[in-house]
């Protein structure tokens, strides 16, 4: 790469690094000092704990190894922060973040501006390209946990009493949504659920270098497809009531055997955050609780691996593989209702063309990325010759191969930045905090 190439490439980088910076401080305007220190579940963190260690990533993978003099804003921060990464220091037990009354919200904000502003220094200096790779690295990382700071809320305002609302609707007629309420009229037409034939044969998978990837990605390697089968779109709401007026929570047969000890040790008779008052159902979302009815053609959510593979059991079909998955999604657009819409609801999605070739498909017509992380049938694995990061860094993803399985495609909480065919997102299969939901192949 040229000088001139380099300089604009770091300069790209600054914008993105404080243009994510921002956005983390937005999406806590709705929020109050108190709701910051909720921990609700075992899978979630308080917001003023997400906060502090993305700071703590750049400080302590970037700042202390490649800006000189750096000085440490407080020196208990290194291990109270630390999310798991052993070899790096000792850190607190997860199940205790909700406990960390000190340090307060406002000295959490000036550590993230101390930080920030030796980031800002760092750049100004033509950093070494190791540290540029580690900036976009944790640039990357702070939009998951943007990502994981709206899915932890919506389960803290679920779990208050009172219901919260993380952001209203400020007028009858934003019911739909914000920037594509146009879209989403009551008497539209649910798309028809149909499937695209794929031919199958030798595809590769994984990133292809060509832009930023996590090391779980790569490398890029060869994989051989069946004919297969992939839906147009999501299971919407509707059709999983169905599944679920049919019996499909008690007909332990559709069951694999570990998803029904989850069934009945959990008592699951219907998705996260759905709840039933009388004959009607309603759904608690990051725009307040709705009825179900409002909800029914759009995609359902917050739905573990087990239940995903139950449903499309009973539907007579099953999960996409996650490289199944990839080879239909290289040949669409980055492009569907994700964080920057501003909707913070799954959508309903656009009608296809009948018999469109799935390669030139319009925009948006197989609803591939954003509304709902897609359960794949895939264990997450390393790929064939994977190699983690050096260092710390290295536990970032390769320590969690056992006991996940993959979801592709992100959701509608999930930076339109961070997203492409190859990204591979995971979670244990009884996971349902997620904006999780359901694809059908066969």
């Amino acid at each position: 790469m040229s000088a001139i190439g380099e300089c604009s490439a770091t300069a790209a980088l600054a914008v993105r690094f404080k243009a994510t910076r921002q956005r983390s401080l937005a999406l806590c305007k709705p929020l109050t000092p108190e709701d910051m220190m909720v921990q609700s579940c075992a899978e979630a963190s308080p917001v003023k704990w997400h906060l502090a260690h993305t700071a703590w990533f750049f400080e302590s993978f970037i700042l202390r190894e490649f800006l000189p003099g750096y000085r440490l804003f407080n020196e208990d921060f290194p291990w109270l922060f630390n999310s798991y990464y052993q070899s790096f220091a000792a850190f607190p037990e997860k199940r205790l973040r909700a406990s960390f009354s000190r340090p307060a919200i406002e000295e959490v904000l000036r550590y993230r501006e101390h930080v920030d502003e030796a980031v800002d220094l760092l750049l100004e200096q033509n950093p070494h390209p190791d540290a540029l790779m580690r900036i976009e690295l944790g640039v990357n990382h702070e939009e998951q946990h943007q990502e994981l700071l709206l899915t932890d809320i919506l389960h803290a305002f679920f779990t208050n009493p009172l219901r919260p609302t993380y952001k209203p609707y400020t007028s009858s007629s934003d019911a739909l949504g914000i920037a594509d309420r146009a879209t989403f009229q009551a008497d539209a037409k649910l798309p028809t659920l149909q499937f695209h034939d794929f031919p199958g044969g030798l595809h590769e998978a994984g990133q292809d270098g060509s832009g930023f990837c996590f090391d779980n990605e790569l490398p890029r390697h060869r994989v051989w497809l069946e004919p297969y089968r992939v839906a147009t779109r999501l299971v919407t709401c509707a059709e999983f009531a169905a599944f679920m007026a049919d019996g499909g929570y008690s007909r332990p047969e559709l069951w694999l055997s570990a998803g029904w000890d989850a069934v009945t040790a959990n008592g699951w008779r219907a998705p996260l955050y759905w709840t039933q008052a009388g004959d009607d159902w309603r759904i608690f979302t990051l725009r307040g609780e709705l009825p179900l009815a409002s909800l029914l053609d759009t995609p359902v959510s917050h739905i573990s691996y087990f239940e995903a593979e139950a449903y499309a059991r009973w539907a007579g079909h099953r999960l996409p593989t996650e490289f199944e998955w990839e080879a239909v999604a290289e040949a669409q657009p980055v492009s569907g209702n994700l964080l920057d819409s501003g909707r913070l609801l799954p959508a309903r999605g656009a009608e296809p063309v009948q018999n469109e070739d799935p390669a030139r498909a319009p925009e948006g017509a197989l609803q591939i990325f954003g509304d709902c992380w897609e359960w794949t049938s895939s264990a997450y694995l390393g790929y064939p010759g994977f190699n983690p990061l050096p260092g710390s860094l290295g536990e970032y993803n390769g320590k969690f191969m056992s006991g996940q399985m993959v979801l592709r495609g992100g959701s509608c909480v999930t930076p339109a930045a961070h997203i492409r065919a190859s990204y591979r997102n995971f979670f244990s299969p009884e996971t349902r905090w997620q904006f999780s939901g359901i694809r059908l192949a066969s």
